[in-house]
């Protein structure tokens, strides 16, 4: 669903009217619940923004409340906390700052409208009125790495993300000890290449990874991604795992498998715990591969049933508790040139 162009907000309408603020769908009862969402990015990015605004999309479909939001915002301090500012001043019941790029921002905003309830997703922070609600997608991470290990033929495998935000960090180390629980021996690549959304620069970097010996990439991206389907379409000996969507019925050239997390949940469980009166400030809710509609590894039907197998008995160590999914990495970064 696309809305107006008007209802799309940026740094520059930032501290605009609030008649500028999105909003979808029929406007529900005054007694309804008043969520607003704060995206810093855009709403059509094929990828973790998205994923956001469907929840949004799903909070107002399903429980029936009203709707605003803000996307296209710069992940910068000033332009995070002018928005949230914008956003809080209406009033709304409960604010969900979509990715942890918004943590320090809310932490900075949140004082100052004590009445306003604010959830940030995979964020990791907590105060008198903010809560945190965390897609645990190092779980699903650590399983593709898992994967990559057993798959891998050059025994290089690579990781390419933007920014370094705590849940891309925390991705790429679960992955890295995933490959490393099932084949110690690989070389892995890594880069954080400072952009989500840029086609050319994932491009680039997936060409090297790939001329550096990677066969197989986890790609952490947002609207970039296609510069990395696009440069492995060309190759063709060079395959990813996606991440937070099921990707390989679409690009079934390119996709071995996804790290699936449905950030979506994250948001939509927020709003739903405010409704139902059991949302708490000073609190992390964490959602892991104990539910598989929100976390799983998801593969492509040409992975082989051994490998299929192995996943599965790592799924249930991890859910179990017996694998304990660690999320350091204190390696060497990939370097391009």
């Amino acid at each position: 669903m696309h809305l107006p162009e008007w209802t799309r907000t940026a740094l520059a309408v930032a501290t605009v009217s609030p008649l500028l603020l999105g909003s979808a769908g029929i406007m529900a009862s005054d007694d309804s619940l008043d969520v607003a969402m704060l995206i810093p990015g855009e709403i059509d990015d094929n990828g973790f923004m998205e994923a956001g605004y469907e929840g949004l999309l799903q909070i107002e479909s399903e429980l029936g409340a009203t709707i605003t939001y803000r996307d296209r915002v710069p992940p910068e301090s000033q332009a995070l906390e002018q928005a949230l500012a914008a956003l809080a001043a209406e009033g709304p019941d409960l604010i969900i700052a979509h990715g942890g790029q918004n943590a320090e921002a809310v932490l900075a905003v949140a004082d100052d409208y004590p009445d306003v309830q604010f959830s940030v997703t995979q964020g990791g922070v907590t105060a008198d009125n903010v809560s945190s609600y965390e897609v645990l997608q190092e779980e699903s991470a650590w399983l593709a790495g898992a994967a990559a290990g057993l798959m891998t033929e050059s025994n290089v495998v690579g990781h390419i993300s933007g920014i370094r935000v705590t849940p891309g960090l925390k991705g790429r180390g679960g992955f890295y000890h995933g490959l490393m629980h099932t084949n110690p021996e690989a070389e892995f690549l890594t880069i954080f290449a400072g952009d989500q959304d840029d086609t050319e620069l994932a491009r680039r970097v997936t060409d090297a990874e790939a001329e550096a010996g990677a066969d197989l990439i986890f790609t952490m991206l947002n609207a970039g991604r296609q510069g990395a389907i696009e440069a492995m379409q060309a190759r063709g000996d060079v395959h990813q795992f996606g991440n937070v969507r099921e990707w390989h019925e679409e690009y079934p050239d390119v996709f071995v498998g996804s790290a699936v997390a449905d950030v979506s949940m994250a948001g939509f469980l927020a709003a739903k715990a405010m409704q139902d009166g059991s949302w708490q400030p000073g609190e992390i809710v964490s959602i892991g591969l104990e539910n598989p509609d929100a976390v799983r590894l998801s593969l492509a039907p040409s992975v082989s049933a051994e490998v299929r197998e192995r996943v599965a008995t790592l799924t249930e160590d991890i859910a179990a508790g017996r694998i304990e999914v660690h999320t350091d990495y204190e390696g060497p970064e990939f370097v391009v040139e």
